[in-house]
């Protein structure tokens, strides 16, 4: 027979998603029934109370492992990026073509006030409720830059209040409240206290604080086309920001994922014991080799692996030329046909090799930089764009050289040194007008995301920027109309069946009732 406390752990259990929990040895709790079952099962290493720690672990897992998913999951952003194509079937991604979107983002959101209501603290709950506005915002800002309008202010309110059928707010107040959430969670980060149940910064608000108030500054920035709205005050906010505000300071800030070598902990795309059967398929695109061979960045030999037919031809494993790139727009019997020559450039062998190859960042710090810099050039802030714009690149080199073995095996004997550094920031300084800068800035930024910013962080940029450029192939082009390319993700099919009356005024409102990739939503116009 169950005591009172364990009916009480039950139905807690009944409300929390575990789903990550498990793949980092992290168990919220074990309920059995009869007392010597109780006994002979008991596992020392388990808990069966519930604290804040054990739900933050679960909410912040809840969103980076959603987007950093293992093996062909985790290169599908790339695709669709166009960093990558994929030769063991035609891909919806890599051909432009997008179709319904999800809301299950929203499931961890069912935890934040659980997580909030174990505080032991003042300085805790402050804490935990600022961990809370970031996850909220952050999951919110993936829905809406993906399908437009959402449910928000009535979002997660079906057990707390009976709002089941939640309404659709418009996406200025969507972004209105996450910026608005953001705030908050900055000023409670400043009263909170280092908390426990964090795998990404071991609880240490000051490293939040910092990702808060620059992830805020990546909001912003996808509100360039708004910044004559009065209520949103995107320029004001983003200088009060940067002039007031701590912001992440170099890579060890990034908002990433780090591995170990267990199970379940890996690094997404490794291969040892022959555990990943994808790695056959990846061939790396001209939209990333092309700009590393023009700028002769050396990064190319850190992300990609050369052709075996130049090699064979006499090409050493440093020349340039020994790193063919394929156009992702071109169709796929043809890409099949080059896959099959082994002319190609593969991914580098330390992404399959290494348990550890590299911590993986959904928001980084040199992300921050090209949006300082992109800010500079705006006029939004008075700082050196140019100096932002190099600062973001140099993270990049170094990020790479700290997490790349001194084997040539993995750089080719073209290392990234400081002396290399240097020349290079030098010779490819912004320069031009304000457009042709764009166009550095967001290259630089495309070419610092290779296997980085899983949130389809690239896609995103071209559609905001129109760079880095991406061919539009009528022929091979899955979207319909095949002379253009998707904007956006069609609503829940769920929604659709279940909250239609409230779906479809969202649809009517802003694309005159036609749920269509094609649409454009707001933050475009």
């Amino acid at each position: 027979m169950l005591d009172n406390k364990r009916i009480d752990l039950i139905k807690i259990a009944m409300k929390i998603k575990t789903k990550y929990i498990s793949t980092f040895g992290i168990a919220l709790f074990s309920l059995v029934a009869c007392s010597k079952f109780d006994e002979i099962n008991q596992d020392p290493n388990k808990t069966d109370e519930v604290n804040s720690a054990m739900l933050a672990t679960n909410n912040i897992l809840g969103i980076i492992k959603k987007d950093i998913a293992d093996t062909k999951g985790f290169i599908q952003p790339f695709m669709l990026g166009k960093y990558i194509t994929w030769q063991e079937g035609q891909e919806n991604y890599q051909y432009n073509k997008i179709t319904r979107g999800n809301f299950d983002r929203m499931e961890v959101l069912r935890n934040v006030d659980l997580m909030i209501g174990y505080a032991e603290s003042d300085g805790l709950k402050n804490s935990y409720t600022a961990l809370g506005h970031f996850i909220r915002a952050w999951q919110f800002f993936i829905l809406t830059m993906q399908m437009g309008d959402i449910p928000y202010s009535e979002a997660i309110k079906g057990e707390s209040e009976g709002l089941i059928k939640p309404k659709y707010d418009t996406q200025k107040e969507v972004f209105l409240g996450i910026l608005n959430e953001l705030d908050e969670a900055n000023n409670l980060f400043a009263q909170g206290e280092d908390f426990a149940g964090d795998p990404i910064f071991g609880g240490k608000i000051d490293q939040w604080q910092r990702l808060v108030n620059s992830f805020e500054l990546h909001v912003l920035m996808n509100l360039y086309k708004k910044t004559d709205d009065a209520d949103l005050k995107v320029v004001a906010r983003f200088q009060e920001i940067v002039n007031n505000r701590p912001l992440m300071r170099n890579y060890d800030d990034n908002f990433a994922l780090k591995y170990l070598d267990k199970d379940g902990q890996k690094y997404p795309w490794v291969n040892i014991n022959s555990s990943n059967p994808f790695t056959i398929y990846p061939m790396l695109t001209a939209n990333l080799i092309d700009p590393l061979k023009a700028m002769h960045d050396r990064r190319l030999f850190y992300y990609a692996k050369p052709s075996a037919i130049k090699l064979k031809a006499g090409k050493l494993a440093s020349d340039w030329d020994a790193y063919p790139a394929v156009e992702a727009s071109a169709s796929f019997n043809s890409l099949q046909t080059i896959h099959a020559s082994k002319d190609f450039s593969d991914l580098n062998d330390r992404y399959a090799d290494l348990f550890n190859a590299e911590p993986v960042g959904l928001f980084n710090y040199w992300d921050l930089q090209f949006i300082l810099a992109e800010a500079s050039i705006r006029g939004w802030i008075t700082g050196d764009a140019n100096g932002y714009y190099a600062a973001g690149i140099k993270a990049s080199m170094d990020f790479l050289v700290h997490y790349t073995p001194e084997s040539e095996k993995y750089h080719h004997n073209m290392e990234i040194t400081n002396a290399y550094i240097s020349s290079y920031l030098s010779e490819n300084a912004l320069s031009g007008g304000v457009e042709h800068q764009l166009e550095q800035i967001i290259t630089q930024k495309y070419l610092a995301g290779f296997l980085q910013d899983n949130d389809f962080n690239a896609w995103f940029e071209n559609r905001r920027t129109g760079y880095p450029k991406f061919i539009l192939n009528s022929s091979t082009n899955l979207n319909d109309p095949t002379n253009a390319f998707p904007k956006r993700w069609l609503y829940p099919q769920k929604e659709l069946e279940n909250n239609g009356e409230n779906v479809a005024e969202a649809i009517q409102r802003q694309f005159n009732g036609n749920d269509n990739v094609n649409q454009e939503m707001w933050i475009l116009k």
